[in-house]
């Protein structure tokens, strides 16, 4: 499915805050817009996920409250990848 973007947005900006957007644009590889784009679209979302709250009954409360407070699992498939020998390529 092909969205189209047509909604626009405007900002100004000190000539100093415009180069600093344009160089990460240019290390990250991407246009000013989408980088402008992805970062205002994550930092939405961490705004946002912030100022959820969970509202329970009592009763749902205490059962909430008694899973966190269960000793961790660990997920075999994550022990594995971390026991893994750490390479960084490019």
């Amino acid at each position: 499915m092909v969205v189209t973007r047509n909604a626009r947005l405007n900002l100004r900006l000190t000539p100093a805050d415009d180069e600093l957007i344009r160089q990460a644009a240019r290390s990250t590889g991407t246009t000013v817009t989408q980088f402008l784009r992805d970062s205002a679209i994550a930092r939405a979302h961490e705004v946002l996920a912030d100022q959820h709250q969970f509202v329970l009954d009592p009763e749902t409360w205490d059962q909430f409250v008694a899973v966190l407070d269960l000793p961790a699992q660990p997920v075999p498939a994550l022990v594995e990848l971390f026991g893994r020998d750490q390479q960084i390529s490019r």
